[in-house]
């Protein structure tokens, strides 16, 4: 329990981060850097993929290019980095690991 509290925890902050400077800092950078940008947000975001979409979509109206929005929608559901160690505990390690 402790370490789903930290992941729900991490993921808030993570979320609270997404203001319009944030973003424009972040996606503003050619299309190719911010397909990279967006993947790596999603790789380690944490959250119901429902609750994506939502994100996704307002970064699309924040003026965020659709490729960047695509890779981080697509990683943030199939990625999972911050689910690791809950599934390394639960599931076992090598199964985490090739999940990935």
């Amino acid at each position: 329990m402790p370490i789903v509290l930290g992941v729900l925890l991490f993921t808030s902050l993570a979320m609270s981060l997404f203001s319009g400077q944030i973003t424009g800092a972040l996606f503003g950078h050619g299309f190719l850097l911010n397909t990279v940008v967006g993947a790596l947000i999603g790789s380690v975001a944490l959250e119901h993929p429902s609750a994506s979409y939502i994100l996704g979509g307002e970064l699309l109206a924040a003026g965020v290019e659709f490729g960047a929005v695509t890779a981080f929608l697509v990683t943030w559901v199939t990625v999972g980095i911050t689910h690791l160690p809950t599934e390394s505990l639960l599931l076992g390690r090598r199964f985490a690991i090739f999940r990935m």
